[in-house]
């Protein structure tokens, strides 16, 4: 049998919790699992996804991003 803990949650965060609930009857117990398996990723970033993130934080210290109405305009996006 798993043990069980009482903890301290202020009125304003159960009210969250609670518009979380897939049905009234719904635990808190399993609201509060399914937000901590959302917030967990297990899959590590691909070496692909690291360089990009490198190559765009470089280019955000250097300042050479291109404004996004810049590109809008050069591509004809309105």
């Amino acid at each position: 049998m798993q043990a069980a803990s009482s903890i301290y949650i202020r009125e304003d965060l159960k009210t969250q919790l609670n518009s979380l609930k897939h049905h009234p009857k719904e635990s808190y117990n399993d609201v509060i699992e399914r937000l901590v398996t959302l917030a967990i990723d297990d899959e590590p970033l691909s070496e692909e996804t690291l360089q990009g993130l490198e190559e765009s934080l470089k280019e955000v210290r250097e300042g050479t991003l291109i404004p996004e109405k810049e590109i809008m305009k050069k591509y004809g996006v309105k």
